[in-house]
Parts: C-alpha cells; sequence; structure tokens
C-alpha cells in the first residue's frame, strides 16, 4: 500500500461524495421542517454506506471474474439484441423527463419522507440508481485490485473510503446544527436549483446512457 494508492483514493472518494445520493438527497432532509432531520439522516446515510460497502467487498472478491466466465455468451448475438433493445428503451424513456414536456407538472421530485423504513428505502434506491454511474468508485476498486491487496488492507481501505463519501453530508449537518440560521437561506437555494434541474439531469443521464449502449450494440450487430 503506497501513499500515491492513498491519495488517490481519497481524492475519488471526495469526487463520489458530490453526487446526488450522497450529498444531494442528505440537503433535502436537512431542510425538512416537520421533524428534527437527525435520525432520517442517520438512517439514510448509513444505508448508503452500507450498501456501497457490500457492493465493494462483491467486486473485490471476484464478482468481475466471476462474470468473466460467462463473457462467451455476452457477446453473443442474443445478447447484442438485448442489449440493443434495452439502450433503445433507455433513449425513448428519457424524453419523459424533458422540461419542455414537463411544463404541465409543475410539481418537482422530492424524496417521500417518512420513518426508518422510508429512510432505507430510499438509500437504497438513490444508492441504486447511482452505482452504475459512479466511476469514481468503480476506479477505486480497479484501483485497489490491480495493487493486488490482501484482505487486511483493502477491507478498512473500502470501508475508510465509504466514510469519507459521507463526510460531506455530515459537515452540513454539523454546520446546520450550529448555524441554521445563517445557513438556512442559501441552503434553500441550493435546494431550490436542485430540484429544478433533477428531472433534467435523470433525462440526460438516462439519453446518454442509452445512447451508448445502443450504439456499441449496432455496432457489434452491423458493423463488425
Amino acid at each position: 500500500m503506497t501513499t500515491t494508492l492513498l491519495l488517490t483514493l481519497g481524492a475519488l472518494a471526495l469526487l463520489d461524495s458530490m453526487s446526488f445520493g450522497t450529498l444531494g438527497v442528505p440537503l433535502y432532509l436537512l431542510l425538512s421542517t416537520d421533524r428534527p432531520p437527525a435520525s432520517r439522516l442517520t438512517v439514510y446515510l448509513a444505508t448508503v454506506t452500507v450498501f456501497y460497502f457490500g457492493v465493494g467487498v462483491a467486486l473485490m472478491l471476484g464478482l468481475t471474474a466471476a462474470l468473466a466466465t460467462f463473457d462467451e455468451a455476452l457477446h453473443s448475438r442474443t445478447a447484442y439484441w438485448v442489449q440493443l433493445v434495452i439502450g433503445a428503451g433507455l433513449f425513448l424513456l428519457s424524453f419523459r423527463f424533458d422540461p419542455k414536456r414537463r411544463k404541465e407538472r409543475p410539481e418537482r421530485w422530492e424524496p417521500r419522507l417518512g420513518g426508518p423504513g422510508s429512510m432505507i428505502l430510499l438509500g437504497l434506491t438513490a444508492a441504486l440508481l447511482e452505482v452504475a454511474t459512479m466511476l469514481p468508485y468503480l476506479g477505486a476498486i480497479g484501483f485497489m485490485t490491480a495493487a493486488d491487496l490482501p484482505a487486511a488492507q483493502w477491507v478498512p481501505l473500502l470501508a475508510g473510503y465509504v466514510i469519507v463519501m459521507i463526510l460531506p453530508a455530515l459537515a452540513l449537518f454539523g454546520l446546520w446544527s450550529v448555524a441554521r440560521r445563517r445557513l438556512e437561506a442559501p441552503l434553500r437555494r441550493l435546494r431550490d436549483w436542485m430540484r429544478r434541474h433533477s428531472a433534467s439531469t435523470i433525462g440526460w443521464t438516462l439519453g446518454i446512457v442509452g445512447f451508448l449502449l445502443a450504439r456499441d450494440a449496432a455496432a457489434h450487430l452491423f458493423v463488425s
């Protein structure tokens, strides 16, 4: 384990900490005024942390290697046709999030607030939606795998990584606790900005991912 590896993992974790699931949703929970946000935020962040740690452990234990066993099947014409359909479906679905088509629906997405069960479900949903697109996290797994670290080293490294991911949200909560009146107005403006652009961001993400999947499948089916 080298200092360079530690610094690289730390930088990647900080990048991941700025995602909608690790910072955006906690901001919504922080600004909910119907009850104190501490319990909700704790359950939500704990769920996200445990989920990503579990995904990382699965990958480090050889999930990628296990999938490689099915390499031939995944590169068959049938698999590419399935990929093409999925990609086209995601691309078409992205148009449902076009702001121009949603003018008659002024409501914007916000997490549904409730008890611990709702927060666990919200955390799992947010993590599932983002895990495939969290390239820094997947890159960190790649770096640790390439370094050929023993479990005694990569387990605490992985745990530290996911903890760093939620540190900005925890720091925001700490600042909120001691300076709520000063922070409420700017945080509400930030929340409103994220709310206005949430649907558009989802649409662009779905469209780009769908296009790339469909293009890759089409290249293998009709060009190669």
